[in-house]
C-alpha cells in the first residue's frame, strides 16, 4: 500500500527520556491526501510528537495536530477553508501484540512491523478523523423552508390526519 505522508522512525531510536518529532507535509503529499480522503485540497498538515518508550516494544505518542484543508459546506455546497486543530494520544505496538481492550476511552493501538513506526500516516490518520463529517461554511444557514416543519416536504402529509 502506498503511503502519501510516510516518515518512519526506528522504534530503537526511541530514548528512555522520550524524543519530540515533527511531521509537516509537502506540496505533493498535500495534493496526494486531498486525493486520498476526497478533499478538494489539503494546504497543509503539521503534527508534533512526543514518543516516549513504555516496555515491550510499545511506544506511546501524544500528538499536536494542525492542518487546513479545502471543504464542502453540506448547506450550500460552497468551497470553504477549514482549520483543524487536535491533541491526540495513542501506543504504537508491535504487530500481533494489539490488546482485545473495547473500552472506547482507553488510547488507540497503531500496530507496527519491522521495528518502525510511522509517523506520517499517524498524523494522517488523526486528521482524518479529527475532520467535521459536515462540514458548515461560517454563516451558512438552513432554508428558510427546510427549517420550518410547517412549510417542510412532509408538511402536506402531516395537514391530512391520517390514523395512527
Amino acid at each position: 500500500m502506498a503511503v502519501e505522508l510516510s516518515r518512519r522512525l526506528a522504534t530503537e531510536n526511541v530514548p528512555a527520556t522520550g524524543v519530540e518529532q515533527v511531521v509537516e507535509a509537502d506540496a505533493a503529499e498535500c495534493l496526494a491526501l486531498a486525493r486520498r480522503m476526497k478533499l478538494p485540497e489539503v494546504r497543509a498538515l503539521w503534527c508534533r510528537f512526543r514518543l516516549v518508550p513504555l516496555g515491550a516494544g510499545v511506544v506511546r505518542a501524544e500528538g499536536w495536530l494542525r492542518a487546513r484543508a479545502v471543504r464542502e459546506c453540506v448547506v450550500s455546497l460552497e468551497l470553504f477553508e477549514a482549520e483543524t486543530e487536535e491533541h491526540f494520544a495513542v501506543r504504537f505496538v508491535p504487530a500481533g501484540t494489539e490488546s482485545e481492550n473495547e473500552d472506547p476511552d482507553s488510547e488507540d493501538e497503531l500496530a507496527y512491523a519491522a521495528g518502525e513506526i510511522d509517523l506520517g500516516e499517524a498524523a494522517v490518520e488523526q486528521f482524518a478523523l479529527a475532520l467535521d463529517p459536515w462540514p458548515r461554511k461560517p454563516g451558512a444557514a438552513l432554508p428558510a423552508a427546510a427549517a420550518d416543519p410547517e412549510e417542510g416536504p412532509f408538511a402536506a402529509l402531516a395537514r391530512r390526519n391520517l390514523p395512527h
